[in-house]
């Protein structure tokens, strides 16, 4: 190997060991921890406190990081959102989501829709239909407005959360994570659904698993309920939602 080479090869190597070591730095700012000295940083990512602050310092030039006025510590700034706005705005929830709702109806044998919030309706975005013969669909533009719609509540509380009703379907979602409507909309019909959630941690859709109603005993809808919002909860890791991981 030529000189040129070796120093070309050794220069690639070494860009890239200080490109590794920014990005370890940046991993450290979390949601639970958004403030972060120098010193606490070299130790979580085992370089020396002097290259940390080198790396802290370029990164401040760029409006990359910024310090905190009170404390002096690190925080992430203003600036990332330059780097990370174009993937942010292209993030697109049906594309994300297409997979884990067929896993969902693979699993559940029953049909899976991805639904958004219009202001007023529950709107179908996608859908896995059912591989049964007899299966209950939501067709793409299907709009629901029916506020005993597992999806409307679901979509609804969040969008409202100061309404009395809001409140009660609220805090049932905190307790099991997804909602049912057995038979209330229609006698023939059941509906599972739980909340999908952005990299801001506000709900963007809700996944909802639909059946025929003579398919799913009482029993059976606890099974369906945790299947429905593991789905989604899966969809809002892959949103980067905050804790779904």
């Amino acid at each position: 190997m030529s000189e040129e080479a070796a120093a070309a090869g050794k220069a690639t190597r070494e860009g890239s060991s200080v490109i590794a070591n920014v990005f370890e730095v940046l991993k450290c700012f979390t949601v639970d921890e958004p403030l972060l000295g120098v010193t606490e940083i070299a130790a979580r990512v085992g370089l020396h406190k002097s290259s940390v602050s080198r790396i802290l310092s370029t990164l401040e030039l760029l409006e990359i990081v910024e310090r905190d006025e009170e404390s002096r510590k690190f925080r992430l700034g203003l600036g990332l959102i330059s780097v990370a706005g174009p993937l942010l705005a292209g993030l697109d929830i049906r594309r994300l989501a297409l997979p884990f709702m067929r896993e969902l109806a693979e699993e559940t044998q029953e049909s899976v829709a991805l639904q958004v919030w219009s202001g007023s309706e529950s709107v179908t975005v996608e859908q896995v239909p059912s591989p049964q013969q007899i299966k209950h669909m939501a067709a793409l533009g299907t709009r629901y407005s029916t506020y005993e719609s597992a999806s409307v509540q679901v979509l609804e509380s969040h969008a409202n959360p100061t309404k009395a009703r809001s409140k009660a379907t609220l805090k049932e979602l905190a307790e099991q994570g997804y909602l049912a409507n057995y038979g209330r909309t229609s006698p023939d019909e059941v509906g599972v659904s739980a909340p999908v959630f952005d990299h801001r941690g506000e709900v963007v859709g809700a996944i909802i698993m639909l059946a025929p109603r003579y398919r799913v005993p009482e029993e059976r809808v606890a099974d369906l309920g945790r299947a429905t919002r593991d789905c989604a909860a899966r969809i809002s890791a892959r949103m980067g939602a905050p804790g779904k991981a």
